[in-house]
């Protein structure tokens, strides 16, 4: 089996200002009719029907959705999906959080997972490894992307708050370029899956508040929201 991983830009699509124009977020104020249009350029880009598409209502907690088969919406209060139903796409939006694309290619089991601070903080992330090796992974053979985010030198926050989240996620504390306290959620995430026998583990670089072709809440406020997709081919 295959492991198949994108990561969409703001590019592409039919939103408005300022959605524009690749918005595959239908919380954020946007033209239902323009998401429903993006929705469906992203399943037909992968080469899927719109319907093998999962999303997420994501609330930035920990709570890991399994599932086999198509939804008729978005998984409630979820901000993890895992699944080991080959063609079924599982979605995470963001414009900023950090997307988490896992899988294990010889099991057949992916995963998809929105960290946000809050999220990645009470342990989002050993909860989605743990539903993935309960649907037949093994740690040593999951794979895992990073997906752009905000990075550690635009990430600032107040120092009480670096020190709370860097005690429950070991590595995330950073310092901004302006020398004040800030988050590498990436940085944090990613000693946490080594820590927890992850075999191979890659970052996109990209920062979304830097990268102008990426959505970001923090530089613009209003704005859309990116989708990275995983699935293993049917």
């Amino acid at each position: 089996m295959r492991v198949r991983r994108v990561v969409t830009t703001r590019e592409g699509g039919v939103s408005s200002p300022p959605h524009e124009s690749f918005n595959l977020g239908d919380h954020v104020g946007d033209d239902p009719r323009a998401v429903a249009a993006n929705r469906e350029r992203l399943a037909a880009g992968i080469g899927l029907s719109p319907d093998r598409l999962v999303w997420m209502e994501q609330v930035h907690g920990r709570t890991v959705g399994v599932v086999d088969g198509p939804q008729d919406g978005p998984v409630e209060a979820t901000d993890a999906l895992v699944t080991a139903e080959p063609g079924l796409a599982l979605v995470v939006l963001t414009a900023d959080c950090v997307p988490v694309l896992l899988g294990d290619a010889a099991a057949g089991v992916v995963g998809a997972v929105h960290a946000g601070r809050v999220g990645a903080r009470v342990g989002v992330v050993p909860a989605a490894l743990r539903a993935m090796v309960g649907a037949g992974a093994r740690l040593d053979r999951i794979e895992v992307l990073l997906g752009p985010s905000v990075c550690g030198k635009c990430y600032e926050v107040p120092a009480a708050m670096r020190a709370d989240v860097e005690a429950h996620l070991p590595g995330s504390a950073a310092t901004s370029r302006a020398g004040k306290p800030a988050l590498d959620l990436r940085a944090g995430l990613w000693a946490q899956l080594a820590d927890a026998g992850v075999g191979k583990i890659g970052i996109d670089p990209r920062c979304t508040v830097e990268e102008r072709s990426l959505f970001s809440h923090r530089r613009e406020g209003t704005t859309g929201r990116l989708a990275s997709v995983v699935w293993v081919d049917a």
